[in-house]
């Protein structure tokens, strides 16, 4: 199967100040993680990792993604893009940090609306971080705090793997999917990165305008509402695996100020449970 290289040239000018909203942007040809990259740069070169700065690779060697699950796919295959945050309002104030919990549930919207109005296939989010196509994974979204070691505000940097022309031999496990499985109208990484890129930068632009609130109306509805309506884990019962081996079975039934979500249990106690919270969230017989 042919799989074109991404063209650096054509993004850059695309996408990258004064023409585009991005500080920079870098191909590189294989890496071991985008995420760990920019989190090295932000931590030891800070100087050279500005707000909207991107890494994309053409090939992950090791691709993690959350309770650090590995996640591979071949040369060309996929999208693995990874964007550096400095989150500040319209005043050059940071945003709160608990805010940034969002940030994940922002890029999974981005990457999800972006996917369905260029490709036509038509994705859902599962929290805390996947974009979902009839129940199997098309995308998966890594938010990592960076911690400045000048003891300013954190970094952020938010992850994302699109699954494009995976076959079914390719599949790293079997709920995957790709867009090439799910007949999408084009599997151009080029169009498919640019796409996605636009997309969240308007939508981190208008969470900063918000001063990180996701219950603030930037324009047309809030971030909550947005990623609410496209969410289908909520109304759903629930099992969530915790760390400590125990499980709490409920119904999902909101999200909360911090992005996290609220689940009521069998007894009618409520509980709230990060994506930290949890190894893994799995759909329960209604």
């Amino acid at each position: 199967m042919e799989r074109p290289a991404l063209d650096a040239g054509r993004l850059r000018a695309a996408l990258v100040a004064p023409n585009g909203p991005l500080a920079a942007l870098e191909v590189v040809e294989e890496t071991g993680s985008t995420n760990a990259d920019l989190a090295d740069a932000a931590r030891l070169r800070p100087w050279e990792a500005a707000d909207l700065t991107v890494l994309t690779a053409e090939l992950q060697t090791a691709g993690r993604g959350r309770m650090d699950r590995s996640w591979v796919a071949p040369e060309r295959s996929s999208l693995f893009v990874s964007v550096l945050l400095r989150p500040v309002n319209a005043s050059g104030r940071p945003l709160p940090t608990m805010s940034y919990g969002w940030l994940s549930l922002l890029a999974a919207l981005a990457m999800a609306e972006s996917v369905a109005a260029r490709t036509g296939v038509e994705a859902r989010l599962k929290w805390p971080n996947d974009v979902m196509v009839d129940g199997r994974k098309l995308a998966g979204v890594l938010a990592q705090l960076v911690p400045a070691s000048d003891g300013g505000p954190p970094a952020v940097v938010v992850g994302a793997g699109l699954n494009v022309s995976l076959t079914d031999d390719d599949l790293p496990v079997p709920t995957a999917t790709s867009l090439l499985m799910e007949y999408a109208s084009t599997t151009d990484r080029n169009i498919l990165l640019q796409d996605y890129l636009l997309a969240f930068t308007a939508r981190y632009r208008s969470f900063c305008s918000v001063d990180g609130d996701p219950e603030a109306v930037a324009s047309g509805a809030s971030l909550r509402d947005e990623v609410t309506a496209r969410l289908d884990t909520l109304g759903r019962a629930v099992s969530a695996q915790l760390p400590g081996g125990g499980v709490l079975t409920g119904r999902a039934v909101a999200l909360a100020p911090t992005g996290a979500l609220v689940i009521v249990d069998d007894a009618g106690a409520t509980h709230t449970v990060s994506a930290a919270d949890v190894v893994h969230l799995r759909p329960e017989p209604s």
